[in-house]
């Protein structure tokens, strides 16, 4: 006696229900995707282009109760700006912080500034900078 089959014939009835949701998740998959690498698109832009002031850390000397920090501002025209320094110790604990203002025409500035600390210093870390 053979047994009767209780599958559907192929194609003949459309997509299942799991096939519709399957093409339903990879839909709304593919749309969060996008919105996500928008989103993050975004917030780059944002971080490079809009940003007014800069500054790097070329070099630094330690004494005992001070750190002189050699810094490279880069800013638009026009803009003033503060960047915030800080000093730490060789065990890691925050031994001295300062904000640095920098004002006038010039959108390159190359100036040493000395950052007073509490104890002798082992770093010079640049935190950031801030148009205003």
């Amino acid at each position: 006696m053979a047994t009767a089959s209780t599958r559907l014939p192929e194609g003949r009835y459309g997509r299942s229900s799991d096939e519709r949701a399957d093409h339903r998740l990879k839909i709304l998959g593919a749309v969060l995707g996008a919105a996500l690498i928008a989103l993050v698109g975004f917030f780059a832009y944002h971080y490079v282009a809009k940003s007014e002031i800069s500054a790097q850390v070329i070099t630094f000397q330690a004494t005992d109760h001070s750190v002189r920090v050699h810094l490279e501002v880069h800013r638009d025209a026009g803009v003033a700006g503060y960047c915030t320094l800080r000093s730490q110790s060789a065990e890691g604990a925050e031994v001295g912080r300062a904000d640095f203002r920098f004002t006038g025409p010039d959108t390159r500035v190359d100036k040493v500034v000395t950052l007073r600390t509490t104890a002798k210093g082992s770093t010079a870390e640049l935190l950031g900078c801030h148009a205003g």
